[in-house]
C-alpha cells in the first residue's frame, strides 16, 4: 500500500528536471497554518530547501520555519524542565520509601526526558539524513500537478480526503493514501480522469508479516509478527508515481490539498517478499498526458498505468 516513501523533497530539482514551477503561495499557506498550531507534519528535507531563500515569499517561508523551531524549542525545554523535576522528586522519595507510584513516576519521567532530548537534538540538527526525506500518511510532501498548462509543485497531505466528503473520513478511512487500480471507477471516480498528480520517489516501504518474509507458515501458537521492508528500484532511479488528488473545502475551514498513490497487483519480487500491493511508476514520456487527463478517454489513462516503468525492486529490512 506504500505506507511510507522516500521522496524527492528539493523543489529546485523539480524545476531543473521537469521544468516545473513552485506554487509558493501554497507553501506559504502550509507553513503559516503550522505556525498557528495546526497539525501539519512537514518533512525536514522539504524545510531545508528554504534555508537560502531567493525571493520575498521564500523568505517568508524561512521566517515561518524559524519561528516554528523557536516555539518548539521553548516547548520542549519547558517539558524537559518539568520531567527532570518529576524525576528528582521521585528519586528523593524513593530514598526513604519504595512505592509503586513513585517507581512509575521515575520510569515515565525518564522516558519523557529521553524523548524530549531526542526531539531537541533533531530540531537543532542541520545535516540531513535519509530519514528526513521519508514520508508517512498525514505528512505533506510536494506533488506535481498540471495548472493552466504548466507543471506545478504544491505541498499536499499524503492521505486523500475527496472533495465533498466529511472531515470524519480521515479517521473512518485511514487507508485513503492508497487508491487501488481496481477501484478507480468506483470510490475514486470523482478524481480518476480529473485530478492527477505525480509523487517523485526513489524508495518505498511496506509492512509485511514476518513469516511471509521468511517464506514459512505460522507455527502453532505463534502470533503474527511484523517487519518493515524497504524497496528500491534497480537500476537506481527516481520513480514518477501515479497519484490522484483533491482540493477539499468547507465553510469556516481551511482548504485541504491531499492525495493518494495508485497501487496495483505487485510484481513477482514484491509478492515473493510478502506484500500484495505496489505503486505504479509511469514512464516519463507519459507525464503530461497523465497530469492533463481527459475524462472521456479513460482507456488511454489505463494504458499509461499499464505501460509503467518496470524496474526490479530490491528489498531489505528498513533501518
Amino acid at each position: 500500500m506504500c505506507y511510507s516513501a522516500h521522496i524527492l523533497a528539493d523543489y529546485r530539482r523539480y524545476v531543473r528536471r521537469f521544468g516545473a514551477e513552485l506554487s509558493i503561495k501554497d507553501f506559504v499557506d502550509l507553513f503559516w497554518r503550522r505556525s498557528t498550531g495546526a497539525r501539519v507534519p512537514i518533512p525536514k528535507a522539504m524545510e531545508a530547501t528554504f534555508a537560502e531563500p531567493a525571493s520575498d515569499d521564500e523568505r517568508q517561508v524561512k521566517m515561518l520555519i524559524d519561528e516554528f523551531k523557536a516555539e518548539e524549542t521553548t516547548r520542549l525545554e519547558q517539558e524537559l524542565f518539568k520531567q527532570r523535576k518529576r524525576l528528582a522528586d521521585a528519586e528523593r522519595t524513593l530514598q526513604t520509601k519504595t512505592t509503586k507510584a513513585f517507581l512509575e513516576n521515575k520510569r515515565i519521567a525518564g522516558d519523557k526526558i529521553e524523548w524530549a532530548l531526542g526531539k531537541l537534538s533533531d530540531l537543532r540538527r542541520t545535516e540531513l539524513t535519509d530519514e528526513d526525506a521519508r514520508i508517512f500518511p498525514g505528512h505533506y510532501p510536494p506533488l506535481m500537478v498540471m495548472e493552466n498548462g504548466r507543471r506545478v509543485i504544491k505541498p499536499m497531505r499524503y492521505q486523500c480526503r475527496p472533495a465533498g466528503k466529511p472531515a470524519s473520513y480521515d479517521a473512518k478511512f485511514s487507508g485513503l493514501y492508497n487508491a487501488r487500480r481496481d477501484n478507480l471507477q468506483g470510490f475514486w471516480r470523482g478524481l480518476f480522469g480529473h485530478s492527477h498528480g505525480i509523487m517523485v520517489v526513489n524508495a518505498f516501504y511496506e509492512n509485511v508479516n514476518r513469516h511471509r518474509v521468511e517464506r514459512r507458515e505460522l507455527q502453532p501458537g505463534e502470533k503474527v509478527g511484523n517487519v518493515v521492508l524497504e524497496f528500491r528500484p534497480r537500476p537506481t532511479q527516481v520513480m514518477l508515481v501515479a497519484c490522484l488528488w483533491s482540493r477539499w473545502t468547507a465553510p469556516g475551514e481551511d482548504d485541504l490539498l491531499s492525495f493518494a498513490a495508485i497501487t496495483d497487483e505487485p510484481p513477482p519480487e514484491v509478492a515473493a517478499a510478502g506484500h500484495d500491493r505496489c505503486i505504479i511508476p509511469i514512464r516519463a514520456e507519459n507525464l503530461d498526458a497523465w497530469l492533463n487527463p481527459d475524462p472521456g478517454k479513460l482507456d488511454a489513462l489505463y494504458a499509461i498505468l499499464d505501460e509503467r516503468e518496470r524496474p526490479y525492486y530490491e528489498h531489505r529490512l528498513a533501518a
